[in-house]
């Protein structure tokens, strides 16, 4: 199903409307909107409309691409060169990096238009966007729901129009799960298949760039755009091509339903429209096989202990000597920098840091970091032999549909359960995309994931675009906007 960036670069070639208007009115919604939901932290009108007017010249040239005057906008731990980048954090205030992105040089390349920076969880960590200094964003279906986290401005953005689309980053479902909630699509492509070069780190050996959009064409478009090896990312791979051709022989697609991600916790209208989503492949003729991943079970704990190791160490660097906040009133540089790290960072932020500490430190590594890496190679192992029996599998995105603002924000636990569905392929590093498959009590939208065998993300969204097609179901009929 066609999306809307196809739609605006037609109209862009045509000449029915120039880049600098469409940019101008994408500005003028943001300056409407975003006072309630609270998507963009921080916003880059001036350099658009100059981008905006390099992209038109690009259009008269002949050399524009899908994405040329595109208005776009990047989750705020995604460096662009002198413009604000604080990961949502105090710790960060002021800080404007003095490089672009490995992804911001591809699209800017391509003539994009960057509208600003979008809200998330602080350093990424969090399922509501709620840890975030600048205050959580609203969720555009029901503004008294959280947008999920991390990457809540994003989604917020794109499904309330003020964004053609946008990117996030995903470390345990940062793209996948704000896109359930919101009602878009969210795609975490295979690990390193993205450059991470310019990415604030979180936990290096998970987060993954991605795009979220208004419909998986959308989203193969973005992709395929940043996609690419990348010598200043070690851990960067060439890419198969053909992500965006979103063809498919759906009567000989191996479809799994992991039983696990039915389980406790998962809401009954959640079950539900899975369950109906299986029947859309079913009915079209695809294999549908039921399947058992057992390591599901330790991949929640599995995800915190290595990603909160790997944060504590990725999150030494801010000491308050090289950049960014400093404490005042210190006594000496060790004052100075306790103080510093103590105002500076958020409850979420030190209570990641202080668990990745403990599980690193002498007399506990064995016991729990070892013993997490260990599990997650069961996780992969687990996912290989099903990859061989099965080219996708369908789970739910999210438990349950969007929860109130500051439900959970006092249950930490109850937070890190609503990534329960999504963390298992962020630690096999497996592609996945969430979009939207039924619309559950309230409007709210209920979001379906497929995952795909490492380095199959275009049949991850092949099998996402035939859905998309047969189902009838897109982010922009999913569930009303209601601002």
């Amino acid at each position: 199903m066609s999306g809307i960036i196809k739609k605006l670069s037609s109209m862009l070639q045509r000449g029915e409307v120039s880049a600098s208007e469409l940019a101008a009115s994408y500005i003028t919604r943001i300056e409407k909107l975003n006072p309630v939901l609270n998507a963009y932290v921080s916003t880059t009108f001036e350099e658009a409309l100059k981008c905006a007017g390099e992209a038109d010249k690009m259009i008269r040239a002949g050399m524009a691409t899908a994405l040329t005057g595109i208005p776009m906008a990047l989750k705020d731990n995604i460096c662009s060169d002198g413009h604000l980048t604080t990961c949502c954090s105090g710790i960060l205030s002021g800080f404007r990096p003095y490089y672009d992105s490995a992804v911001w040089e591809k699209l800017s390349a391509q003539g994009a238009v960057l509208l600003g920076k979008t809200n998330m969880d602080e350093f990424a960590m969090g399922s509501a966007s709620e840890t975030s200094c600048y205050g959580a964003p609203k969720n555009p279906v029901d503004v008294t729901r959280v947008t999920g986290g991390s990457s809540g401005g994003s989604a917020a953005a794109v499904k309330a129009g003020i964004a053609a689309y946008a990117l996030g980053s995903d470390t345990g479902g940062s793209i996948r799960q704000p896109a359930s909630f919101c009602g878009t699509v969210g795609f975490k492509p295979t690990y390193g298949t993205v450059s991470r070069y310019g990415l604030i780190a979180y936990a290096s050996s998970l987060d993954q760039i991605g795009p979220l959009a208004l419909s998986v064409e959308d989203a193969a478009i973005v992709y395929d755009a940043i996609r690419g090896k990348d010598g200043r990312d070690q851990t960067s791979l060439t890419t198969p091509d053909g992500a965006t051709s979103l063809e498919t022989d759906i009567k000989n697609l191996r479809v799994g339903v992991p039983e696990e991600f039915f389980g406790e916790g998962v809401s009954d209208e959640v079950k539900s429209a899975i369950e109906e989503s299986v029947r859309v492949f079913e009915r079209a003729g695809a294999k549908i096989k039921r399947v058992k991943i057992p390591a599901f079970k330790v991949a929640l704990p599995v995800y915190y202990i290595i990603s909160c190791a790997e944060a504590s160490s990725n999150l030494g660097r801010y000491d308050g000597i090289r950049y960014g906040y400093r404490a005042e009133n210190f006594s000496d540089i060790d004052d100075m920098i306790t103080k510093t790290r103590t105002y500076g960072f958020g409850t979420e932020v030190k209570r990641r840091i202080m668990l990745g500490t403990y599980v690193l430190s002498s007399g506990y590594f064995d016991a729990y970091y070892k013993k997490a890496c260990l599990l997650r190679g069961q996780i992969i192992s687990e996912f290989d032999g099903v990859f061989r029996e099965c080219d996708v599998l369908l789970t739910p995105t999210a438990p349950t549909t969007a929860f109130s603002l500051g439900a959970k924000s006092a249950n930490s636990t109850q937070t890190y359960l609503a990534d329960i569905c999504t963390v298992p392929a962020s630690i096999a590093g497996l592609p996945a995309v969430s979009l939207p498959c039924a619309v559950g009590a309230g409007g709210l939208p209920i979001g379906l994931q497929i995952i795909s065998g490492r380095l199959r993300d275009g049949t991850a969204l092949a099998a996402a675009a035939f859905f998309e097609r047969e189902a009838g179901v897109t982010a922009e009929l999913c569930a009303e906007v209601k601002l």
